[in-house]
């Protein structure tokens, strides 16, 4: 419990969509006897994260203000950002909303390494 209230994740648009498809692609790996790929690595990396962020939903790296997309603002009200580092350079993006019963990561966005950058405005060095 994080400040004495239950943690909930939940994973949500894009984000649903990538993670349901890489289930899908790793499902199909393993019935070929495939037992150890990127795809495999990544849906790893994830569930690990997810598990942490059960624990403490403030485990990854704080996004500043003035760095959130406002299509985040639009799409899911977001006033507080944070990114976590998955396996072959991806990112997690989630946000963390509470009320006086529950704490929610809401996962929202999973993607790789240049499209972060493009998405948050770093320049490629």
């Amino acid at each position: 419990m994080f400040k004495e209230k239950p943690i909930k994740v939940v994973i949500t648009g894009k984000a649903k969509e990538e993670f349901d498809d890489l289930n899908k692609t790793v499902g199909q790996e393993i019935k070929k006897g495939i037992t150890s790929s990127n795809y495999q690595t990544l849906l790893k990396s994830i569930k690990q994260k997810i598990d942490l962020l059960r624990v403490n939903p403030e485990y990854g790296i704080n996004i500043p203000k003035n760095r959130i997309s406002k299509i985040y603002i639009i799409d899911y009200d977001v006033n507080n950002l944070w990114k976590i580092n998955l396996s072959n350079s991806w990112r997690m993006i989630y946000t963390i909303k509470g009320n006086n019963i529950e704490i929610v990561s809401l996962i929202f966005d999973l993607m790789n390494h240049k499209n972060h950058n493009k998405k948050f405005g770093y320049k490629k060095k």
